[in-house]
């Protein structure tokens, strides 16, 4: 029976995309042993190609936990071709398919039957409903959403969001795990489509087409403004403590002119309608509102992951320093 944490002492992963592969080695070099689990060897192997280069970057970074190794870290991870073999004896499942509500209840409803009647689920969304997706289990109370953020082995945060049905001590059990592998878990109240970050990220990205559409800037512009003005302050102070320190009055008075100038349409924007449209899906087609092809995109991915690593390492001494 999982009671604490300190239960768990094995994890499977299901899914091998962008996002599967990133979460398993997240758990692997905390030390868990990690089932991943895919539907053929194809995608096992491209997945652990992926995980074998990300685990190198966090080797080349210092990162890997004192004693551990390259070669340790992935000999912790089994690659299992089916559902019913892969979630077998494990205390945790955490769901990394295709963000699409219809495959997810597909996956859980044959998942849950094979997994331990006592391992906690948990699925990785971007903010569909896990009350939506408890719907197809027989145990709905033992299912939780652990939402980790792209690239999932370099963003600290993992939002942890109940359903209607999840028991208390699966929200917490998950937050202390998610704790233990060096995440920045939060744990949100109640579930809403886009949880916090997706709902805060929306409201940002609803302007910043409005005003690229508007022609008040461009998107490299818009971009800039963000990096070296709000993105460097609610790096290190939320945009409500901002707030707080800039006077709550001053943002009243700007609200009250502000807000009847700004965006509130309620569907996608035409400015991303278009692109999609054209088949211009960004860095996965080498064409967005920027260009991705050749060394120029590759070089500002790099430049990306390079000073994530910088910051898990900052995170990881001031972690030490406080613990001292």
């Amino acid at each position: 029976m999982i009671e604490t944490v300190d239960d768990i002492k094995t994890i499977a992963n299901v899914g091998t995309g962008t996002m599967g592969h990133a979460i398993t080695l997240q758990f692997a070099l905390s030390g868990y042993p990690v089932h991943l689990v895919g539907r053929g060897e194809a995608s096992l192997e491209k997945a652990m190609k992926a995980i074998r280069s990300d685990a190198e970057d966090f080797a080349e970074a210092g990162l890997l936990k004192d004693g551990d190794t390259l070669d340790a870290v992935l000999a912790r991870i089994t690659g299992y071709a089916d559902y019913a073999s892969g979630v077998a004896d494990v205390d945790f499942v955490i769901e990394s398919v295709a963000e699409n509500l219809d495959i997810k209840k597909s996956v859980w409803a044959e998942v849950e039957h094979a997994a331990p009647k006592d391992a906690i689920l948990s699925t990785n969304t971007s903010g569909l409903s896990p009350t939506a997706l408890q719907s197809v289990m027989g145990h709905p109370e033992r299912f939780v959403v652990a939402h980790f953020w792209n690239p999932a082995q370099l963003m600290p945060l993992v939002e942890v969001v109940p359903g209607e049905k999840t028991d208390p001590k699966v929200v917490d059990i998950t937050f202390d795990l998610m704790a233990k592998i060096g995440k920045k878990p939060a744990k949100i109240k109640k579930e809403s489509l886009g949880f916090v970050g997706n709902r805060l990220q929306l409201a940002v990205l609803r302007e910043a087409f409005y005003i690229v559409q508007q022609g008040i800037a461009d998107a490299a512009t818009v971009d800039d403004v963000m990096k070296y003005s709000l993105g460097r302050r609610w790096n290190l102070v939320g945009p409500i403590a901002s707030i707080d320190l800039g006077g709550l009055d001053v943002f009243y008075n700007i609200s009250t002119y502000l807000f009847d100038d700004m965006d509130n349409g309620t569907g996608p924007s035409p400015l991303l309608a278009e692109k999609v449209k054209e088949g211009n899906l960004g860095a996965k087609t080498g064409q967005g509102f920027f260009s991705w092809q050749g060394e120029d995109g590759k070089r500002i991915i790099e430049t990306r992951n390079k000073a994530l690593l910088r910051a898990l390492k900052d995170d990881a001494a001031d972690a030490a320093a406080a613990q001292a």
